[in-house]
This record gives structure tokens, C-alpha cells and sequence, in this order.
């Protein structure tokens, strides 16, 4: 069974090997009967300045082993704005 930070680094791989696109950061990580559910924050397009890069939030589920069940991109938002998660 991996551990959080190994899920951590499986889950930004796998996600950026499907979309093509650069984790930025994590935002969030938790386990339930389901698996663990982890919140990477992708770099989606980049300008100049940085502070107008869009970014975007993508849920992925993974197994105890640390393969990818399921994703899905939640929000999008440039770097500038505040993002209020609910």
C-alpha cells in the first residue's frame, strides 16, 4: 500500500501524462472506502506575466497501489484570482 506522499506523486504523474499539462501544486489529499482522492492544481496555458496563467483544478481518485481510477478538471481560473473552493 503506497503512502500519501507516494499517492501524491503517482496522481501528478499520471494526470500529466493524460492531459499533457504541468501540475503547479496540490491542494488537497484524502483517503476513504472509495481510495484516495487527490486535488492537483494544472498549469493549463501560460503568459507573461505569470499572474495571467490559467490554471485548473483536476479531482483524481486512486487506488491503494497509486493508479488513477478517475479524473475530472473541477475549476479553471487564472493565477491572479482568488479561488473560493466550496
Amino acid at each position: 500500500m503506497a503512502t500519501g506522499p507516494e499517492i501524491v506523486q503517482q496522481a501528478k504523474k499520471q494526470l500529466s501524462e493524460l492531459t499533457g499539462l504541468k501540475p503547479d501544486t496540490v491542494s488537497a489529499l484524502s483517503k476513504d472506502q472509495e481510495g484516495w482522492h487527490v486535488t492537483v492544481i494544472m498549469l493549463e496555458v501560460t503568459y507573461v506575466p505569470d499572474t495571467l496563467d490559467l490554471l485548473a483544478a483536476y479531482e483524481a481518485l486512486l487506488d491503494d497501489e497509486g493508479n488513477l481510477i478517475s479524473y475530472q478538471r473541477t475549476t479553471r481560473y487564472r493565477r491572479d484570482q482568488a479561488l473560493v473552493e466550496t
